[in-house]
């Protein structure tokens, strides 16, 4: 949960060392949930979960942490080295066995009809997994609610591209006029 995460963020700033946050969230979870009930909904939520965790622990060991923040929304933390390793595998394997949770006639069409939060009727896609990335590498945290705002925001990012996909944030943080004139 939320303190779990918040502690495990605060405890990588403490030490210094080079990790990255990973923010993910399903995409078109809502639409799923009102077709195939909450039941099943849960079903892909433990999915996820597993999916995660068997990553992360195959590829960081005990270097690497998962949290469920809640609903479909997850955080992992992981060494820096090892994160665009295991969002692509977390990517292929959701891809693979998503389309599972569907009817077959779903998963064949690959969208069913829904309504949207207006009530509208319209195609929804089959779930996608949409992860955000931030890193120590080009910032300097000094509190887990810096490093949780820029990972909602770079999840966000992730949610307007199509497909399951992981974005990097690769912006750094501004260097101090004053820090720079000294240095010269």
């Amino acid at each position: 949960g939320a303190p779990e995460i918040e502690a495990e963020i605060g405890r990588r700033i403490a030490v210094a060392v080079p990790c990255a946050v990973c923010y993910a969230v399903l995409d078109h979870f809502k639409e799923y949930n009102d077709r195939y009930s909450y039941y099943e909904g849960d079903r892909v939520i433990r999915i996820v979960a597993t999916i995660l965790h068997d990553v992360v622990r195959g590829v960081s060991h005990d270097e690497g942490f998962v949290g469920h923040i809640g609903g479909d929304d997850f955080i992992f933390v992981v060494p820096m080295r090892d994160a665009a390793v295991i969002s692509k595998e977390i990517i292929e394997i959701f891809d693979a066995l998503a389309p599972y949770t569907y009817s077959e006639q779903d998963r064949h069409a690959g969208y069913f009809f829904g309504k949207d939060r207006r009530g509208q009727l319209h195609r929804v896609p089959l779930m996608t997994l949409s992860i955000g990335v931030v890193t120590t590498e080009r910032r300097n945290f000094t509190h887990p609610a810096q490093v949780s705002e820029l990972a909602t925001e770079m999840k966000s990012y992730a949610k307007t591209l199509p497909g399951s996909v992981y974005v990097v944030d690769r912006r750094q943080d501004p260097v101090d006029a004053a820090v720079g004139a000294s240095e010269h």
